[in-house]
């Protein structure tokens, strides 16, 4: 997978973004093959030009086999939220091998964007290939909506005052302010029909079990018969993972009503819960027959339960630290006696999440009321206070606890020896874009397939795309 590294030190380290854009893209194929150089810009867009984006030109490929043709799409990243623009290369062009992208910020509405592009015909003979530009007019115009849809989200949600009553950032500030849009990647709210339980800001979608007793609320979605659920894709994305943060740091906020428990002896309802690729489960909160609310760790309940009442509306959150530890709150306060000791890695990543039920016992007849609005994910685990959950510690930055380093042509993950140290944080910083400060040229080298990055003022931190052999200047 393409990974992304971030300097704040004027490029003599780098280190992986593994909680924003690292192995978010996936390669062309597996192997030591070549892959695809890719190109970005960066540029402020939005009505008030205020908003800082990065553009990147990367491939989309067919899952049909046999085929290897890649598709050049336009992607969209402010580094918490990423959006697939659309594509740039043309059905039934020959496959990209190169692209590059030029941004014209002139005054106005003088602004143009160009992506320029190398086609291969036979994949072996160089002659074959050739330079291609096209200007991209509608695609910059759909940045520009995406944009303004995404000012739009953030303000909805600065108006949720429940979810910062409940979760409180490291940031100062009250509840309705922008803290509570930091570091918040997806939002599943009343935009739902058929099967699809739409992204407000317009990532990765859920998919609700069909035929499984679901409907729509004005902020939700109300499941009424065991088997149902939405999943919430992570792994199960494929090859592009838009939540590949979620395997080191994540935090699940949905405020949930439950009108009618499970009526069979010992059973429950798995409310909210992460699925691995192996179909283990690595974590669920789920509420039983006793009216009580249960964590399980690993498939494993996890000792202590936490009394409820039917019906009242409550906040409910699944959250993961340094993909080892993991807690589960209702109203603020922790299910179980101590956070889960789990364990995600490369070889069996999360594949999704599931709410509202686990899709498992799609023949009961059973009845089983449970509404679920306002979801809310985070690239960061939260800190939440009220009974036991001071004991909580928080994170700041989603890249930090889970770290690789490069520095001096090595390369080292968090915990293991190095010649060269990881930068500490700066406290004063927030959890997007930490390496702001950063103003200067750095040439950074990488491993894996060839081809350059280039652009201007990277966004708040200095970014390189490994698979890329580049230059990154500022």
């Amino acid at each position: 997978r393409r990974r992304v590294y971030e300097s704040g030190d004027k490029g003599d380290s780098w280190t992986e973004a593994l909680g924003t854009l690292s192995r978010v893209w996936g390669n062309k194929r597996e192997g030591p093959e070549k892959g695809v150089g890719s190109g970005f810009v960066t540029a402020t867009v939005g009505d008030d030009h205020k908003r800082r984006v990065m553009l990147v030109t990367l491939p989309v490929y067919s899952n049909e086999k046999g085929n290897k043709k890649g598709k050049l799409h336009l992607w969209l990243t402010d580094n918490t939220h990423i959006v697939d623009i659309g594509p740039v290369s043309r059905e039934g062009e020959d496959d990209v091998t190169a692209s590059s992208l030029l941004y014209k910020s002139g005054g106005g509405e003088n602004k143009e964007l160009i992506a320029l592009y190398e086609k291969d015909r036979s994949g072996e003979d160089t002659s074959s290939r050739s330079l291609w530009s096209v200007l991209l007019t509608a695609q910059l115009e759909r940045v520009n909506e995406v944009v303004a849809t995404w000012k739009k989200v953030d303000e909805s949600v600065s108006k949720l005052c429940h979810t910062s009553s409940a979760a409180e950032s490291t940031s100062t500030g009250t509840a309705c302010t922008s803290v509570v849009t930091d570091g918040l990647v997806g939002f599943l709210s009343g935009n739902f029909s058929e099967s699809t339980w739409r992204d407000e800001y317009l990532g990765v979608n859920a998919t609700v079990k069909s035929g499984v007793g679901a409907a729509g609320t004005t902020d939700g979605v109300k499941f009424t018969r065991r088997g149902a659920g939405a999943e919430w894709p992570v792994g199960r994305q494929g090859r592009n993972q838009l939540y590949h943060f979620a395997n080191y740091n994540f935090t699940l906020v949905a405020t949930v009503s439950i009108d009618k428990e499970a009526t069979e002896g010992g059973t429950t309802i798995p409310v909210m819960g992460v699925r691995l690729e192996g179909q283990e489960k690595l974590m669920e909160l789920s509420y039983d027959s006793e009216k009580k609310w249960q964590v399980l760790c690993d498939g494993v309940p996890n000792s202590g339960k936490l009394s409820s009442t039917l019906g009242p509306t409550q906040h409910v959150v699944i959250l993961l630290r340094n993909g080892s530890q993991g807690s589960a709150y209702v109203d603020g306060q922790r299910v179980g006696d101590a956070p889960c000791e789990l364990k995600v890695t490369d070889s069996n990543e999360i594949s999704h999440f599931y709410i509202g039920g686990d899709g498992s016992g799609a023949g009961s007849q059973e009845e089983v009321h449970v509404t679920v609005s306002n979801v809310l994910l985070y690239n960061r685990p939260l800190t939440f206070s009220g009974g036991n959950a001071d004991l909580e510690k928080d994170v700041a930055s989603p890249a930090e606890a889970a770290s690789h380093t490069v520095a001096g042509g090595q390369k080292t993950t968090a915990g293991e020896s190095a010649t060269a140290q990881q930068l500490p944080p700066s406290p004063s910083q927030g959890s997007v874009g930490r390496a702001a400060s950063s103003n200067s040229h750095a040439v950074g080298g990488a491993t894996g397939d060839g081809g350059t990055v280039r652009g201007s003022g990277l966004l708040p931190s200095l970014l390189l795309l490994l698979g890329l052999w580049g230059f990154a200047a500022l």
